[in-house]
């Protein structure tokens, strides 16, 4: 009788044991499952908003952030009104950056810095401000001599407009230049320059009608 009873002791244990295995085990996979959902969840949203603050960082810093973010591509303006206001448009579209090309750009913006309409990186550019920029290129109205300064300056623009293609950043810079023209008395050769420096295809220099 007290065999029986051991044996039946021995595998009660040996179920309880079974049992706690598996629920230690299910435990661990919905750890490891929870610690891939977060983690992919943090690389989702540090996608459009980055961890480190780019106004901390050196220039060389921003360029290595920069420089492997995938938020500005080729595309028309109707994905950024998905975004967030506090969400950032990064990288470059096409090709690309290159260090010496982005310092020129960079220090070449510095001039407009008083301009908050401006950019001050052509490869990290708020959402908010894109946003503002589409705005003006939607409800902004040129006159006719207006207009002659802003075809001059498509044709003065290395790109032969705002961008090489008509994505978001080209619409964005529509209006901007637009803006530029009415309320910051801009002339040709000035939109021109500033299309120029805000230029995020990539590259040592960007050839016009290139394309994406």
């Amino acid at each position: 009788m007290d065999k029986n009873i051991k044996k039946i002791f021995e595998e009660y244990r040996k179920e309880k044991r079974k049992k706690i295995f598996f629920i230690f085990g299910i435990l661990a996979f919905l750890l490891f499952i929870s610690f891939i959902i977060i983690n992919n969840s943090n690389s989702f949203s540090s996608v459009y908003t980055q961890s480190t603050s780019p106004e901390t960082l050196t220039l060389e810093g921003k360029f290595a952030q920069l420089s492997v973010a995938k938020t500005n591509f080729c595309a028309k303006s109707d994905f950024i009104d998905s975004l967030s206001e506090n969400d950032r448009l990064q990288g470059s579209c096409c090709s690309k950056m290159d260090f010496h090309r982005y310092e020129e750009q960079v220090e070449g913006l510095k001039k407009f810095s008083s301009i908050k309409q401006i950019p001050s990186d052509p490869y990290d550019i708020p959402v908010s401000l894109a946003k503002e920029l589409l705005d003006y290129q939607k409800n902004i109205q040129l006159t006719s001599e207006q207009q002659e300064i802003y075809d001059e300056a498509m044709k003065m623009s290395i790109e032969g407009g705002p961008c090489c293609c008509k994505c978001w950043r080209y619409e964005a810079f529509w209006g901007q230049a637009k803006y530029l023209i009415v309320e910051e008395g801009f002339t040709a050769e000035q939109i021109a320059e500033v299309w120029g420096l805000e230029d995020g295809c990539g590259g040592a220099g960007h050839v016009e009608g290139g394309g994406h």
